[in-house]
C-alpha cells in the first residue's frame, strides 16, 4: 500500500498547481418557447458542461450567433449565461447557436430556431387632405417598433399607386390626383427577412378631397346615325368651359394608335370610316391630363374576301381557277359590281376570267396566293391560300422480286420513281387488268403474285401507275425476266452399250435432262446402297462421267440425279453394267462400228477427264 499512496499524493500535488478540465458539451435553449407572438419576452440560455479536477483558472467566454452572425458575447464564471430578447419582433426570427471557449478549448451548441409571428399595424400620415386636381401631397407610412429591410406600398381607392424600398421603418411618397372627388388613401408594408418575408395589415385610411378643374375637352363626331365603311366622318375637338389658360392648350385627336391631328385650342379632322374603335380628344393643363372619348361603330360594307381553288387535287402544270369572293355585302349601299378583285402571287402569270375568277397553271412547287377586294376606298385582304401541287407519276418499271420458276407463283414489283402519293398500281396481262394495289407511304411497295405455264408468257405482263382522279396513268414496258424451267426427262446413257463393255474399256455415262441450265449432276452406283461416284455442274442440259478402265469390280447398277435452280431433283432410269470379263471373250469378232464409234466421236481429250459436258444429242 505504501507505493500506491505515494503516487496518489504526487498527482494531487501537481493537480493543485494546474487543475485539469474537459469541456464536455454546450447546449442552447430558448424560453419560454421557440414560437412566440410579437411583443413577448424570450431568453436564450447557453449552458456548458465541464469536468475539472479543481478550480478553473480561466473564465469561460460565451458567444451567441444569429443566422451565423455574432450578436452577443460575454465572460462568465458560471456554467450558464442568459441572453434576453425583450419585446421580440419579426426581425428576431432566425437560427441561433452559442459557443463556449475555455483556455483554448471551444465547443458549439446545436442550432435552435426562433419564430416570431406578427408585425405592427402601419401608420399613415398625409401632408394635406384638401387639394386641387393635379397637385401633389406627401404620404408618410411607418412601421412602429419594427426593424429590418422594408417595402412600403401606397394605395388610392384600393389601387396600388407606388411602392418604396426602405432600410428604416418609414417611407415617404408623392401622390398626385387626377379628377375631382373624395379619395381614400392607405398603406401597408412587407418586412424582408431571408429566406422569407411577412406582410402587415393595412394602415389607417385617410380621406382626401380633390377639387376638379373647371374645364374639360369637348368631342363631336358627325354624322351621328349609322356609319358604314367608306363614309366620311367630321370630327372636332375643343375645350369646354374656362379656356383662359396662359399659353393656351395643345389638343390631340387620336383614333386608336393613329394621330388624327393636333392644334392649339381646337382640332378639326375629316376621316374615312374603316373600322370600329375609340376616338379621343385630350389635352394637359400642367400635369393634369383631360380627355373625352367616343366609340364609333362602323358597319361592314362587305366581308373579308375568301380565296378558293377549283380543283380538289392540283397537279403541277394543270390549269386551275382561283375564285376571290366576299360572302356578305350591304345590298342597300353596295352591289356586287361595285367590288373589284385582284389576285396577288409571285407565281406564273394569271388570266382574269371576270367576277373575281382567275385562271393560272399550277406551279411545280408549293405557292401561296392571296386576293384583295376593293370598294368605296376600302380594301380588304383574304387569308393566304397555300396551293401544294402534286407531281404526276412517271412511267413505272416492272420487275420480278426474285426468280421466276415455270408453274410456280412468283412476285412482280411495279415502281414509279416519281409522283405524289397515293399511287394506284394495276397489273395487266394481255391488257386485261388482274389486280390493283395502292401505295400510300414512301416505303410501301406495289407487289403482285402471278404464275405462268409457258416461258413466253412472262412477256404478257405490264403494269400501270396512276395518281390523278379520273385519269389514265403511265403504262410500263412489258415484263422481261428469265424463266427457270424445272427439270424433267432425266436419262442415263452408257457408251459403249452395257452389253458391249469389255474389261479394260473406258465406260462413259451420259446424264441428260430437259429444263433450264445450269444443272448439277450426280452419278450413283448401287452396291448394297447408293454410292456417290461423282458430282458436277454444267451450263448445258447433259454431262458425261468416264470410268477409265472397266474391271469386274465395276459391275452393277448405275443411275444419275440432276437439279437446277428450281430445286426439283429428277432421277434417271437404272443402267446395268454386267461382268466385263465375260464380255471380253470373242471381242475380236465384234463389229468395230456402233457404240465404239460413238465413243470415238467424243472430244479427243476426254480420255484424260473423269467428266465432260456434252450436247444433249450425244
Amino acid at each position: 500500500m505504501g507505493p500506491l499512496l505515494l503516487l496518489f499524493s504526487c498527482w494531487t500535488l501537481v493537480g493543485a498547481q494546474t487543475p485539469l478540465f474537459k469541456l464536455r458539451s454546450v447546449t442552447l435553449t430558448i424560453e419560454p418557447a421557440t414560437d412566440l407572438l410579437r411583443d413577448a419576452n424570450a431568453t436564450l440560455w447557453c449552458r456548458a458542461g465541464v469536468s475539472s479536477s479543481g478550480t478553473l483558472t480561466h473564465v469561460p467566454v460565451y458567444t451567441f450567433y444569429k443566422d451565423g452572425t455574432k450578436v452577443f458575447t460575454k465572460k462568465s464564471a458560471s456554467s450558464e449565461l442568459a441572453y434576453p430578447l425583450l419585446h421580440v419582433r419579426y426581425s428576431n426570427t432566425g437560427k441561433y447557436k452559442c459557443r463556449v471557449e475555455i483556455d483554448g478549448q471551444g465547443e458549439n451548441s446545436d442550432t435552435s430556431k426562433l419564430t416570431v409571428t406578427g408585425v405592427s399595424v402601419p401608420l399613415l400620415q398625409l401632408s394635406r387632405s384638401t387639394l386641387s386636381e393635379g397637385e401633389e401631397l406627401t404620404a408618410s407610412c411607418s412601421a412602429p417598433d419594427e426593424t429590418g429591410a422594408f417595402f412600403f406600398y401606397f394605395y388610392v381607392d384600393g389601387r396600388e399607386m407606388q411602392d418604396q424600398p426602405a432600410r428604416s421603418n418609414r417611407a415617404d411618397a408623392q401622390l398626385r390626383f387626377n379628377g375631382g372627388g373624395v379619395r381614400q388613401v392607405h398603406c401597408d408594408y412587407t418586412v424582408m427577412l431571408a429566406p422569407g418575408s411577412t406582410k402587415s395589415n393595412k394602415s389607417n385610411t385617410v380621406t382626401v378631397s380633390v377639387r376638379e378643374l373647371s374645364f374639360r375637352p369637348l368631342l363631336e363626331i358627325r354624322p351621328v346615325a349609322e356609319v358604314f365603311e367608306g363614309d366620311q366622318l367630321s370630327v372636332s375637338c375643343r375645350p369646354e368651359g374656362n379656356s383662359n389658360i396662359p399659353g393656351g392648350l395643345l389638343l390631340l385627336l387620336t383614333h386608336g394608335t393613329q394621330l388624327l391631328g393636333s392644334g392649339v385650342d381646337h382640332v378639326n379632322s375629316s376621316i374615312t370610316a374603316k373600322e370600329s374603335g375609340e376616338i379621343e380628344c385630350s389635352f394637359e393643363v400642367g400635369n393634369v391630363p383631360k380627355k373625352a372619348t367616343k366609340n364609333i361603330s362602323v358597319i361592314e360594307l362587305f366581308s373579308v374576301p375568301r380565296l378558293s381553288v377549283s380543283l380538289a387535287e392540283v397537279f403541277a402544270g394543270d390549269r386551275m381557277v382561283l375564285t376571290c369572293s366576299s360572302a356578305v355585302l350591304v345590298a342597300r349601299r353596295l352591289t356586287s359590281e361595285d367590288i373589284s378583285y385582284a389576285l396577288d402571287s409571285k407565281g406564273p402569270p394569271t388570266t382574269e376570267l371576270g367576277a373575281g375568277r382567275f385562271s393560272v397553271r399550277a406551279p411545280p412547287h408549293p405557292l401561296s396566293y392571296t386576293c384583295t377586294a376593293t370598294a368605296r376606298g376600302i380594301t380588304k385582304h383574304s387569308q393566304a391560300l397555300l396551293v401544294r401541287p402534286k407531281v404526276s407519276v412517271v412511267r413505272p418499271s416492272i420487275t420480278v422480286v426474285e426468280q421466276v420458276i415455270l408453274g410456280r407463283p412468283f412476285q412482280i414489283r411495279c415502281l414509279s420513281e416519281g409522283g405524289s402519293l397515293p399511287i394506284n398500281y394495276t397489273l395487266f396481262r394481255k391488257y386485261e387488268p388482274l389486280n390493283v394495289t395502292t401505295v400510300s407511304t414512301p416505303y410501301q411497295q406495289a407487289l403482285f403474285t402471278a404464275t405462268i405455264q409457258e416461258s413466253d408468257d412472262i412477256k404478257l405482263y405490264m403494269c400501270e401507275a396512276a395518281n390523278k382522279p379520273n385519269n389514265e396513268g403511265e403504262l410500263s414496258p412489258r415484263l422481261n425476266a428469265s424463266v427457270i424451267v424445272p427439270l424433267s426427262n432425266a436419262t442415263l446413257t452408257a457408251l459403249p452399250a452395257p452389253w458391249d463393255v469389255s474389261e479394260g474399256d473406258a465406260l462413259i455415262l451420259i446424264c441428260g435432262v430437259t429444263g433450264t441450265p445450269p444443272v448439277t449432276f450426280k452419278w450413283y452406283r448401287k452396291d448394297g446402297g447408293a454410292q456417290l461416284l461423282f458430282a458436277g455442274t454444267a451450263n448445258g442440259r447433259s454431262m458425261a462421267h468416264r470410268i477409265h478402265a472397266v474391271s469386274r469390280d465395276h459391275s452393277g447398277s448405275y443411275y444419275c440425279e440432276a437439279v437446277n435452280h428450281a430445286r426439283n431433283p429428277v432421277r434417271s432410269q437404272t443402267v446395268l453394267i454386267e461382268d466385263a470379263a465375260s464380255n471380253s471373250e470373242g471381242t475380236e469378232g465384234r463389229a468395230t462400228n456402233g457404240t465404239r464409234d460413238s465413243v470415238a466421236s467424243l472430244p479427243a481429250d476426254i480420255s484424260n477427264r473423269s467428266s465432260y459436258s456434252i450436247p444433249a444429242t450425244v
